[in-house]
């Protein structure tokens, strides 16, 4: 075998073992990922700021697919599963709220929800408040 071939070689034997390791890395990754619940990928509490949108989006689209309507209890939220339900405490006076995740969001601002406007009237909240968020059942 010349320098020309031994070259060739541990290129390819390189690339094969690269891939390979990139295949595994990949499976272990699915494998991981598949025994985990959707929820599990967002915390059952977080604390942050909370904001709400409502005239703008009436009737539009939601990620869900349903018509967004500023007068129900919904909220958009970036990992809850779409359906579920949260209880959205307003740590300023007390006032909570449980709402179903119709949509995505927010995607500003560092919030870590957006609520319609039913709900944020629930809560009192001007623009925007500190919540809690709890995942329910």
């Amino acid at each position: 075998m010349n320098k020309r071939n031994e070259h060739r070689l541990k290129a390819r034997s390189h690339r094969t073992w690269g891939t390979g390791f990139s295949r595994v890395v990949l499976i272990g990754a699915l494998a991981l990922s598949a025994g985990l619940s959707a929820e599990a990928s967002a915390s059952s509490r977080q604390v942050g700021t909370a904001s709400w949108y409502g005239p703008g989006f009436h009737g539009k689209k939601t990620a869900s697919g349903e018509r967004f309507n500023q007068h129900r209890l919904t909220a958009a939220h970036p990992r809850l599963p779409l359906g579920s339900r949260a209880r959205v405490i307003n740590l300023k006076n007390g006032k909570a709220v449980e709402v179903r995740i119709n949509d995505r969001g927010p995607y500003h601002g560092g919030r870590i929800i957006d609520l319609s406007r039913a709900a944020a009237q629930r809560l009192a909240m001007g623009g925007i408040a500190r919540v809690r968020v709890e995942t329910m059942p």
